[in-house]
């Protein structure tokens, strides 16, 4: 189902929803960021992408003259840099929050507004809710089409991977409340930042969570066994199962989780040696 990822090519997933698939797949955006169109006489454009002119191009050309306004979740560099472009050429308002100074962000991303949580953006036919989601990243927005329950979610969740954490910017205690929030909407289809649509929300979320509480528990089983461990001689054993193409990355989520058991008390550091407590 609407499982057509060609970059540019505009592929209806619902009404009055349009995705277009940027050119920049790889190992950790998969078959590209998606951006999507909402509305029908008035548009948002939720995360433009990459600053790719061909990308840019086909968001002009599915909008034809009806983009009122541009929403961002948040402002790596695969989601915002096309904002300002976007903008230029259409006039259209730009919501989302200021880029982190964690050296990972598009720092050129400058929005008209910043939404406070639970701000609606209001087009002619159809109204979205911004919620805060820190976690992957502490200026996350979700955004939710009231009409049809669909929950645009940047990278908070993703189609069928887990997102990575990335400190000290982001947060895996943040992640967890985040998600536990969302599973509260009621939510019909989920619309992921990279990768498919994802029914059962609900069960996808719960899915996120019980991955992660695995993933939390087996770092604490490591360092049990150890005793003391660095990151890199903890990851070998927590994420075993996962290609070490993608280890850098898991790196980062190991440490969110190092970080959330030590403010817990459940786990000491000394410099860069981390000491279970028992």
């Amino acid at each position: 189902m609407h499982n057509d990822f060609t970059p540019g090519r505009p592929q209806p997933i619902g009404p009055g929803i349009l995705r277009i698939v940027a050119p920049n797949p790889g190992p950790f955006t998969g078959p590209g960021t998606n951006s999507y169109l909402v509305g029908t006489d008035e548009l948002a454009v939720i995360d433009p992408g990459p600053a790719d002119p061909a990308h840019v191009d086909a968001l002009v050309a599915a909008g034809a003259g009806r983009v009122a306004w541009i929403l961002v979740t948040h402002t790596h560099r695969d989601h915002s840099p096309a904002a300002r472009v976007l903008r230029e050429r259409t006039g259209a308002t730009v919501i989302g929050r200021l880029a982190p100074q964690d050296g990972r962000q598009d720092r050129g991303f400058r929005p008209d507004a910043e939404p406070a949580d639970g701000e609606r953006v209001v087009l002619a036919d159809v109204a979205l809710r911004c919620i805060t989601t820190p976690g992957h990243a502490s200026n996350h927005l979700c955004f939710l089409l009231e009409q049809g329950q669909v929950l645009f979610t940047g990278d908070h969740i993703l189609g069928h991977v887990s997102p990575v954490i990335l400190p000290p910017d982001g947060d895996m205690a943040d992640y967890l409340d985040s998600l536990a929030r969302l599973r509260e909407l009621p939510l019909a289809m989920i619309a992921p930042g990279h990768g498919p649509m994802l029914e059962r929300p609900v069960e996808v979320i719960d899915a996120l969570i019980a991955h992660r509480l695995r993933r939390e528990q087996k770092t604490r089983d490591a360092l049990h066994r150890a005793g003391t461990a660095t990151i890199e001689e903890l990851l070998i054993d927590v994420y075993e199962d996962v290609d070490p193409v993608l280890h850098e990355l898991a790196s980062c989520s190991l440490l969110a989780h190092l970080l959330k058991l030590e403010r817990e008390g459940r786990i000491g550091r000394e410099g860069h040696t981390w000491l279970d407590r028992g």
